[in-house]
């Protein structure tokens, strides 16, 4: 994977919501554009990140598995104005 990264968060061995509580503190410190690497081991992350990006309006830039591991990279994006 070629993609760069500035930050990487692992939640590796927890459970919903965790990960994403997690994610969302991360982005909240994060810069506009800066992108985040998340190791996960939790299978409803499937499920629960490309939510939390599409909700939040953050750009999910690549999914992997590998075995029993889940590999995410977001960037994040202004919020838009409602």
């Amino acid at each position: 994977m070629s993609l760069k990264v500035d930050h990487e968060l692992n939640a590796e061995g927890l459970y919903c919501p965790e990960p994403v509580m997690l994610l969302h503190n991360k982005i909240r410190d994060m810069a506009v554009g800066d992108a985040v690497k998340v190791i996960a081991t939790d299978p409803s992350t499937e499920r629960d990140i490309p939510k939390f990006c599409r909700f939040l309006g953050h750009t999910l830039l690549e999914t992997k598995r590998e075995g029993r591991f889940f590999y995410y990279w977001i960037q994040k994006n202004a919020l838009q104005p409602v």
